[in-house]
């Protein structure tokens, strides 16, 4: 077997070990002994990398293995002797924030995300060298919030300790307590909601501490619209408060009509309904906010947004297709609540589609809210068989990808290394990414204002 060269033995693991190790991070021993046979048939299978990684056998990888697996892992986009502004990723999901923000060369220099196979999906697309970057799972174990007996003041000095200087704090706290399916189905169930939900609704104070201790120029905050209406708007009042107090200006502040910019729909970027509320703040002493609005985002609507039909592939495997059993209850579920009056019922959707419902975290379940119809005929007999033949299918994860923007037809680089069901979940709980493209692009003046501002004061 051909020996690593000289330069990769002196900085990394001889064997590759620690590469496979790095690997595992993200993708299963399966998946890497199928990867390696790529390289070299026959030679590598799940059960020889698990016992390598045990310490029960010591194959070791030759220079073609080694290079061939270093493609698995995403390429630094930016580097800190590059970068414009620094910047932290919080309740960072998939990375839909980041994304946006890296494209206008901001370097991410910390990330924290409990679930753990959307870190799997993380790690697959973006780097996190330990050089300059911290990966953390559990905000709390930073903030000291889950501890009533830690002081304020030693909150502080932990979160300033652990999490590195920045310019820019990103989160996309936790929306669940707020959305409306979220608060529908805790008063079914007699659960807290909003602010009284000590697992989730309490996180934006965590996001307030971090705010306060590290006093970053700028943010970004993101959630559901339902946040506005919480508890009669107290909720969304209390966080306005608070970052105020915090001595931060937040863009549109005073504007709560239906025509709020602080509102913005996806689909004037791609062809999906989704509406979030994103939060702007700039820190007041600074002065780099005067003039800012998110109505300006209405500049980066580009003049012409794909249909449905250019995000699909005309190739998909038959598992993708409803059973009769599932299309048969969609239906008669979506008949009984129109006779009703009820506007509850499956979005049965076409390639000339220009804006489809708003895809779910729970897409994995049924499909419902986006069902692509492949030639269902309504004043068909149901159990017609020629007619059965085209019932409707559900979106794949790539097809999910595309209509949340993290790919394009044909520049497939963004790596999905989970089972479907959690591809939907991490989809439908994410941010359509041109979207924060165009916050990120909008706020890169201001932001590199205020990294002037800030290295003139450090300089004096």
């Amino acid at each position: 077997m051909e020996q690593l060269p000289l330069d990769i033995q002196s900085s990394e693991d001889r064997s590759g070990k620690e590469l496979i190790e790095k690997l595992l991070e993200i993708y299963d021993q399966k998946f890497l002994g199928e990867y390696l046979n790529e390289f070299s048939s026959g030679h590598w299978c799940r059960e020889t990398i698990n016992r390598w990684v045990k310490g029960k056998a010591n194959p070791g990888l030759n220079v073609g293995e080694y290079e061939h697996l270093k493609k698995l892992l995403p390429e630094e986009k930016v580097k800190p002797e590059t970068a414009d502004f620094r910047f932290i990723d919080l309740f960072a999901g998939i990375g839909g924030i980041r994304k946006g923000f890296e494209e206008q060369n901001g370097l991410c220099v910390f990330t924290s995300e409990w679930n753990k196979y959307a870190v799997r999906t993380y790690k697959a697309n973006y780097a996190c060298n330990e050089k300059y970057h911290t990966f953390n799972q559990d905000i709390r174990d930073i903030t000291l919030s889950n501890d009533d007996d830690i002081s304020e003041e030693e909150a502080y000095k932990n979160i300033d300790r652990m999490i590195p200087d920045h310019d820019v704090l990103l989160a996309g706290f936790p929306c669940q307590p707020f959305s409306i399916a979220g608060v529908s189905k805790k008063n079914a169930m007699g659960r807290a909601h909003g602010f009284e939900c000590k697992t989730q609704g309490t996180l934006f104070f965590d996001v307030a501490r971090i705010i306060s201790a590290k006093q970053p120029a700028a943010f970004v905050l993101e959630n559901v619209k339902n946040l506005k209406s919480h508890d009669k708007g107290k909720t969304f009042r209390v966080i306005m408060e608070t970052l105020d107090e915090l001595g931060y200006w937040v863009s549109d502040n005073e504007e709560m009509g239906s025509d709020d910019p602080k509102v913005i729909d996806g689909k004037h970027w791609l062809p999906q309904h989704r509406e979030r509320i994103v939060l702007v703040g700039f820190r007041k002493d600074l002065g780099v906010h005067n003039g800012f609005t998110l109505r300006d985002i209405r500049k980066m609507i580009p003049e012409r947004k794909p249909k449905l039909g250019e995000l699909l592939d005309t190739d998909y495997t038959p598992n993708y297709i409803l059973t009769p059993k599932l299309w048969k209850y969609l239906y008669d579920y979506a008949a009984k609540h129109k006779a009703a009056g009820n506007g509850f019922g499956f979005g049965l959707v076409n390639e000339n589609t220009t804006a489809t419902r708003t895809l779910s975290a729970r897409y994995y379940k049924d499909g419902s809210e986006i069902l692509l119809d492949r030639g269902w005929d309504f004043d068909k007999d149901f159990e017609d068989e020629a007619n059965m033949a085209n019932r409707p299918r559900r979106l794949t994860p790539v097809e999910c990808s595309r209509l949340m923007g993290f790919s394009e037809p044909g520049e497939e680089s963004f790596r999905i290394p989970v089972s479907d069901t959690q591809a939907y979940k991490q989809f439908g709980n994410s941010v359509v990414v041109p979207v924060f493209r165009s916050v990120a692009e909008l706020m890169k003046d201001r932001i590199m204002q205020a990294v002037q501002i800030s290295n003139s004061k450090n300089v004096a």
